[in-house]
């Protein structure tokens, strides 16, 4: 395949994968037993499927795209766009990179799940030092706090908030994007990569 070409595909495949990142975005579904404010969406999905495709880079772009463009309709300050972008780079960013190394089921299998664990990791100071603070400006942080208590009574302060609930539910999200991954990746790969690829 031609130089020109492949980077034809790659704008184009990056495009539409934006593009269903941006709409995943919107579809946000409350989660029983977790603090509403907290929300599960799929946007990281897109991401994965972009860093599996093309790399690392794609992945880490297309996080970056879709949040830039969501920073029209922030309700958040613009904090909410740079948090969910960070998790969203580390997360396609270690999947994207293991995969290049590995390009088998098992490789991908390793990236996403090595991704979630890094996602999830990366969320406790990002919600404690960026996230939050931001929300205190609204909520109080004893508010925010309560919100946690009222589900889990024996909470005693914010971080042990986010390690029992904030963590596991990214780590959770992250997984269960890297489970669709594995079944719509390969259907999708001939329109990622073209008829003609390997």
């Amino acid at each position: 395949m031609s130089t020109t070409k492949k980077k034809t595909r790659f704008i184009a495949g990056c495009g539409m994968l934006t593009a269903a990142a941006i709409v995943l975005q919107y579809l946000e579904v409350p989660i029983p037993f977790i603090p509403s404010f907290i929300k599960l969406d799929f946007s990281d999905l897109p991401e994965l499927l972009g860093a599996f495709a093309y790399g690392p880079v794609a992945g880490i772009l297309i996080a970056l795209v879709k949040n830039l463009i969501h920073l029209a309709v922030s309700q958040s300050g613009y904090i909410g766009e740079l948090s969910n972008f960070l998790l969203g780079a580390v997360f396609a960013g270690v999947a994207g990179l293991v995969y290049q190394h590995n390009k088998t089921m098992k490789g991908a299998l390793l990236g996403g799940v090595l991704g979630a664990v890094c996602m999830a990791a990366v969320s406790f100071p990002s919600n404690l030092f960026i996230v939050y603070p931001f929300y205190y400006n609204f909520m109080p942080k004893d508010v925010v706090l309560q919100a946690y208590q009222d589900i889990v009574p024996s909470m005693k302060s914010i971080e042990q908030s986010l390690l029992v609930f904030n963590v596991p539910f990214t780590f959770i999200k992250g997984l269960l994007c890297v489970v669709a991954s594995m079944f719509i990746y390969k259907p999708l790969s001939p329109l990622l990569h073209g008829k003609d690829s390997d």
